[in-house]
């Protein structure tokens, strides 16, 4: 299975103690610190020592009907006090968001007596026991309630496990230094896809080799009914498989140049990065309208969740095509290279975000150019898909004038993923897609300053490409990217990144470095077409930003106001409901015929809006017209952007 994850390098030594220190004040500040000042109980720091025994971990996920996984653990133990941790920090979700609350029913016993436990008064996710004299383990029951309402985690044909939900470990340990026993009861017949690797099967039942703790969180379950594997792995290469679950088995079918252009996934991303980080890598995906969407990096497997029609429906499926790429790419950055302050010895020391540009920012690049190297995506698609990004940063992020790149960084922590009222100014998780177009900024300076001679490829080998095959965690900070910048082709990249990551109005002219420049007419592209013909998913909005400066739901509720944009200006509010336009009633293709007349005549835009159970008309003085992003070559100039997406041999 994956390697141990080290301390910080010796290089990195410093900022990773520091790092480190603030992370277990932070974590024992607002819990434990304070519940010793006030004599009441603690949790233990975590210690970089092996913990006595083997825990015993498992799972019954036969309640498909009801979604509960039934959960029962043996943890070793001796007489004293004991604190057994939920985990808050997961990798991944760059938040404390782990779903104690979806916990329920614990019940420990030892030597078959029931034993009290106490929940910490500061830190919900820490339960204090005292082990009796002579008892050699605890045994643990509970229930996990997988979400009933939407985002569901197990539906009668599909679920996704994820173990970090499922298990109480003891405090006091790095999460290396615990070994887990997992088993799994599926319901009959099913079958899955995980980066576990099998024991011994008996039934339904499955035991899977044992593991250190942190391996276990990062290797879940993908587990179905209608199960396909497809092999990917390349000529020479470690294992990859493709494990698809699906609602019903036509949705399973995949023509032959489909499952070509997956396994010209794998051969692109292991020839762009020179390595691979893994023994055996799984894409585990489920294509349901049922189960949630899902996107979660993995060492050796991530989480991949669309809709039924991935492969039915390929030609109108383009906006979703990045996401396996995107995912994959995690396993040389975010898991193999990590930002020192993400590194943590446990699952509840709090993680730092601050290199979420690296860590997001350039796999969002690198699944955008991944996908259109491997043939899941046209030269031209990729060009509309980075067309739409440029235009967010081009009109509607005007937030940058107060926050920067690098303080987004922080709002996966701040705003709990959860929808903002006004994005454009508020800013979310800017550092994934604002990240991006800086690291398509940083390749064409690359290959302008080498006269054509290096390029972003030779830092993605040199920095996430080493020590080929170990998937040891390898930390690093802001100076160790200038330096692998700077070894590429020597230039200020400190200033160059600082004036891009932690200053207000950064420079976002990204594109036209490219040898491409972004215009607006009033047709979409075919790719946006696309995007919008997607209801069904939260990704796809009907998308008026770079015009009159909304996004909207299809039933024509206001998703986001563009601050300062024309509808702004004219009062507009999020979670309005668009009701009317111009005296006629609502639907997108009478907004639109609307917004186009508007263009020639003097009068503004009539909106009849709902809201807060008022009903109001609202003029909106507009007459640009329909405006769509798109990307048009620069004559001219080198034509960077055709040669970063050329596939490679």
């Amino acid at each position: 299975m994956f390697g141990s994850t080290p301390a910080p390098s010796p290089s990195t030594q410093r900022r990773g103690r520091a790092c480190l220190a603030a992370a277990v004040l932070l974590a024992l500040g607002s819990g434990a610190a304070s519940a010793q000042a006030r004599g009441q109980a603690d949790v233990p720091a975590p210690r970089d020592v092996a913990y006595p025994g083997t825990v015993a971990l498992h799972v019954d996920a036969g309640d498909t009907r009801q979604g509960i996984f039934r959960v029962h653990e043996t943890v070793p133990a001796k007489s004293g006090p004991m604190t057994l941790l939920y985990p808050s920090w997961i990798p991944g979700d760059h938040s404390p968001s782990g779903p104690v609350a979806m916990m329920a029913g614990l019940k420990i016993t030892a030597g078959g007596k029931p034993v009290a436990w106490t929940r910490d008064p500061y830190d919900v996710y820490a339960f204090h026991v005292d082990v009796p004299a002579g008892a050699q383990a605890l045994e643990l029951d509970f229930q996990y309630l997988s979400p009933r309402g939407g985002g569901f985690e197990m539906t009668d044909r599909m679920l996704d496990l994820e173990w970090n939900k499922v298990a109480l470990y003891p405090a006091g340990y790095y999460s290396r230094g615990i070994t887990f026993a997992p088993s799994v009861t599926l319901p009959d017949g099913w079958q899955f896809g995980s980066a576990l690797e099998t024991a011994s099967t008996q039934g339904a039942t499955t035991h899977f080799k044992p593991v250190t703790f942190n391996n276990l969180v990062d290797s879940p379950i993908y587990a179905g009914q209608y199960f396909k594997r497809v092999d990917l792995t390349p000529k020479g290469g470690a294992p990859v498989h493709l494990d698809v679950v699906a609602d019903a088995p036509k949705y399973l079918e995949m023509t032959p140049e489909q499952a070509q252009a997956h396994r010209n996934l794998v051969v692109q991303a292991t020839t762009l990065f020179g390595s691979h980080h893994y023994d055996h890598y799984d894409f585990l995906f489920s294509l349901s309208d049922q189960l949630g969407g899902n996107g979660l990096e993995h060492h050796q497997s991530s989480e991949n969740g669309l809709g039924t029609g991935y492969f039915t429906d390929w030609d109108q499926g383009a906006p979703d095509r990045d996401l396996l790429a995107h995912e994959y790419t995690h396993s040389w950055n975010g898991k193999f290279r990590r930002g020192a302050d993400l590194w943590t010895p446990n699952f509840n020391v709090p993680m730092g975000d601050s290199l979420l540009w690296v860590y997001e920012g350039q796999t969002q690049y690198w699944g955008f150019v991944l996908t259109a190297r491997a043939g899941l995506w046209s030269a031209q698609q990729f060009r509309d898909a980075l067309a739409m990004v440029a235009a967010n940063y081009d009109r509607n992020r005007v937030g940058f004038q107060w926050k920067t790149l690098e303080d987004t960084t922080n709002d996966p922590t701040a705003a709990h993923r959860a929808g903002l009222p006004y994005r454009s100014w508020q800013m979310s998780e800017e550092y994934y897609s604002a990240g991006q177009m800086m690291w398509l900024g940083v390749d064409a300076k690359l290959r302008a300053l080498s006269h054509d001679s290096k390029s972003l490829d030779d830092f993605a080998k040199a920095f996430f490409g080493v020590d080929n095959g170990s998937y040891v965690t390898k930390t690093y900070t802001f100076e160790d990217v200038v330096a692998a910048l700077d070894a590429v082709v020597p230039y200020d990249w400190a200033s160059y990144l600082h004036a891009r990551v932690d200053a207000v109005n950064p420079p976002l002219d990204t594109i036209e470095g490219t040898g491409w420049k972004l215009v607006y007419t009033d047709t979409p592209s075919t790719y946006q077409k696309q995007y919008d013909s997607q209801p069904q998913s939260p990704r796809h909005l009907y998308n008026f930003t770079w015009s009159i400066g909304l996004t909207m739901a299809p039933d024509g509720t206001i998703n986001d106001v563009r601050w300062d944009g024309p509808a702004f200006k004219a009062g507009v509010s999020t979670g309005a409901k668009l009701v009317a336009v111009d005296g006629q009633d609502y639907s997108v293709d009478a907004f639109k015929d609307a917004i186009a007349a508007a263009k020639t005549r003097k009068a503004p835009l009539e909106l009849l809006l709902q809201y807060q159970g008022v009903t109001r008309t609202v003029a909106v003085d507009y007459h640009g017209g329909l405006q769509y992003p798109h990307l048009e070559r620069v004559p001219g100039t080198p034509d960077y952007l055709s040669q970063i997406i050329a596939a490679r041999r």
